[in-house]
Formats: structure tokens, C-alpha cells, sequence
């Protein structure tokens, strides 16, 4: 029986590879993904990283052969010791690149090799193939980036790595007014002004979409349930398909004239659909403390 005063059980990525060959790149990638992401951390102090945390976390190592203390074969070893604690889940992903393209994209950036400080490129790029071939064979996930653009990449790490990232995408609902400007931030906008103005019912002028009486006059408009039927429909199938390309953050927007009324309701009213829907979303009204005013909301209509 597994021993409930045991800390919890870690989630280890060691990322490294050649020069050139994206470790950067996916390092970030992991971190918008969710881990918490260390870079060139001294060799001799990984085992203070692993297994002396009590809550449980997702860490991603990056080291390559510039790291202080660099010994393929000693970190094979010390990652040998960790497995053996069979509840630290530890894998290793290499990223590689062929020589051409490596020595294309050093002589690009004009930075020099590490291992050839006063040699060609490519002398420093067989040196450091040879020092990394046993890291290599002995990697987890083997990521070869010579044709990938950084884009590439990018959703190569998240293909092969989202599914264990530690943060859920974060939603964002809110309402505003088309009167004061759009939400620069937005990534879906839905524009509610084909239905009725509340402003202009006896009553309602002084109220927002957060009360009663404005739901329901809302709700009386022929089109107002298909439609909302619609984007609900399209919003239920697009989050999980932002989830799975790694977006961390979407910002659903509806707008009415003052943002006081109409995008209001129906941004409460999506929110508790999206809860139902299994995300938890964080709901934002920009325009509801506005005052109300017929210059804003434009003429009635008859």
C-alpha cells in the first residue's frame, strides 16, 4: 500500500540536444504549456529539483553541452537513480538537427559554437554530435528539427506534450459596448445588436442585463434562442480545439451598443453554459458601470 505521507509524485521533461536545434524554443513552448521550465542548470544540482517537493509539479530541465559539469554518461546515471523511485515520472526528449542546417542557422545568427571558439562551425558540430551520441540514444522522445520552422516545432512540443500539461486554457467571457470600442484582446467577437434595445423599453433603461426584467424582455425576441443556440454550438466545438493546439488564454466577447444591456445578458447567460460544459470561465462586464445615454445608444428604432 502506497504511503499517503509520501510527498506527491513529480513530472520530470529533460530537454537537450544539439545547438541550434531548438531547445529554446520548446523550453518556452513547455512553459506556456504550463511547466515550470529551468535552463543551463548546473548538473550538480539537478538532485535538489527532483523528489524534495510536496506538492506536485511539472518541471522541465533544459541542459546541453555548455551546462556547468556536462557528462552525458553521469546524467544517464543520475536519471538511472531517479527511476528507481518508481513514482518520479521522468522522461528525456533530444532535440537534433543535420549538420548543414545547424551550421546554416549558426552562420545566420553569426553566433560562434561553443566547442569551436576558433574553428569552423562544423568542426564544433562534430565534436559536440560525438560528445551527445550517448544522450541521444538513450532519450525518451527524439525530435529531429532540420526541416521544421519555428512554428514547427512549436506544435510539434505541443502535439507531443499537451496532453500532460499541468494548467487548464484559461476562458475568458465578457460583454462590452460597441459605443466606447472593441476589446482589443478579444479572440471571438459576437455583435448582439440585432435584437431589440432595452434602453428604449418604458422600465428597463436604468437596469442592465444582470436583472430580471432585461433577461426577459431579451429572451422575447424571436431570433434571440436560435441564435444564441448557434454560438453555443460553435463555441462548444471550437474550446476544445484551442485546448488541443495549446492556446492558454480566449477571450470571447459580445457587444451591444453601450454594453449595458443586451451583451451583458447573453455574455451570464454563455458563461453558465460554458460552466456546464465542463470550463470554468471568468466573466468581465467593461461597459456595465457606464451611465446610460441616449447619445450612446444611437436613435430608436420604430
Amino acid at each position: 500500500m502506497a504511503d499517503p505521507t509520501r510527498p506527491k509524485p513529480q513530472r520530470i521533461l529533460l530537454v537537450t540536444g544539439m545547438l541550434g536545434a531548438g531547445k529554446s524554443t520548446a523550453l518556452r513552448e513547455l512553459e506556456d504549456l504550463g511547466w515550470e521550465s529551468i535552463d543551463n542548470f548546473p548538473i550538480r544540482l539537478l538532485d535538489r529539483l527532483v523528489g524534495h517537493d510536496d506538492e506536485p509539479f511539472s518541471l522541465a530541465i533544459g541542459f546541453d553541452c555548455r551546462t556547468r559539469g556536462f557528462k552525458p554518461e553521469d546524467i544517464i546515471e543520475q536519471v538511472k537513480g531517479w527511476l528507481e523511485e518508481d513514482d518520479i515520472p521522468i522522461t528525456t526528449l533530444f532535440l537534433d538537427c543535420a549538420g548543414n542546417e545547424l551550421e546554416r542557422r549558426f552562420n545566420e545568427t553569426r553566433r560562434r559554437h561553443f566547442l569551436a571558439q576558433d574553428l569552423p562551425v562544423a568542426s564544433g558540430i562534430a565534436a559536440e554530435r560525438e560528445l551527445l551520441a550517448p544522450l541521444r540514444r538513450w532519450a525518451d522522445v527524439l525530435i529531429d528539427t532540420t526541416d521544421f520552422t519555428v512554428n514547427d516545432l512549436k506544435q510539434t512540443i505541443r502535439d507531443q506534450f499537451s496532453q500532460t500539461a499541468p494548467k487548464d486554457m484559461t476562458v475568458t467571457v465578457s460583454s462590452f459596448g460597441f459605443a466606447r470600442g472593441k476589446p482589443p484582446t478579444a479572440d471571438l467577437v459576437f455583435d448582439m445588436r440585432y435584437l431589440d434595445n432595452p434602453h428604449w423599453e418604458p422600465g428597463l433603461k436604468e437596469q442592465t442585463g444582470l436583472d430580471k426584467d432585461v433577461g426577459d424582455f431579451i429572451e422575447k425576441s424571436a431570433v434571440f434562442a436560435s441564435t444564441f443556440d448557434k454560438i453555443k454550438s460553435l463555441l462548444l466545438e471550437l474550446l476544445p480545439r484551442y485546448a488541443d493546439q495549446g492556446k492558454a488564454y480566449v477571450n470571447i466577447a459580445f457587444g451591444c451598443t453601450g454594453g449595458r444591456h443586451r451583451s451583458v445578458y447573453t455574455a451570464e447567460k454563455m458563461a453558465q453554459v460554458l460552466r456546464d460544459g465542463g470550463f470554468s470561465p471568468t466573466v468581465l462586464h467593461r461597459n456595465l458601470g457606464s451611465r446610460a445615454a441616449e447619445l450612446v445608444e444611437g436613435t430608436q428604432q420604430t
